[in-house]
């Protein structure tokens, strides 16, 4: 796939819509992509994470049953697999296998903490999204706790 088509999968991805041509310019030139045959695993849950992928094409079906059972999630293009492990190094909570011929963008940690620190911008752009969505997070809890504590 050629750069500026990378750029435009990763422009609508979810976290990688905060950074500005430049930064997704880095990300796309030094990640690396990867093509998947349907059946193929990408990872197994329980695996180490070596970063975060894009689906560029392509489905992505993640299984955190890992029992056989109907996926729990079906990623697209555009979708982020691993969202925590474009940061660090995690155990993956699903197994994730191509539910048709697809191809990933993966983007290491190493990859994200360089782009972090040569676009500090994106960082507290990112820092902020990142936080909003703990604090809805912390938010919807708090409204299943008061409910809970109702019933009793």
């Amino acid at each position: 796939m050629a750069l500026d088509d990378d750029i435009a999968i990763l422009t609508a991805a979810p976290l990688f819509t905060l950074l500005d041509r430049d930064a997704l310019r880095l990300v796309a030139f030094a990640a690396e992509s990867r093509q998947l045959r349907a059946g193929d695993m990408l990872f197994r849950k329980g695996d180490k994470s070596d970063g975060g992928y894009v689906v560029s094409r392509g489905a992505v079906a993640l299984d955190a049953q890992d029992d056989g059972s109907p996926a729990t999630f079906i990623a697209g293009p555009g979708a982020v697999i691993g969202r925590a492990a474009l940061f660090t190094r995690i155990d993956r909570p699903a197994t994730a296998t191509a539910r048709e011929p697809s191809t990933v963008i993966r983007v290491s940690p190493s990859l994200m903490r360089r782009v972090l620190e040569e676009f500090p911008q994106a960082a507290l752009a990112l820092q902020g999204a990142m936080a909003e969505e703990l604090g809805r997070l912390n938010d919807s809890l708090e409204q299943v706790r008061q409910k809970l504590m109702a019933i009793k």
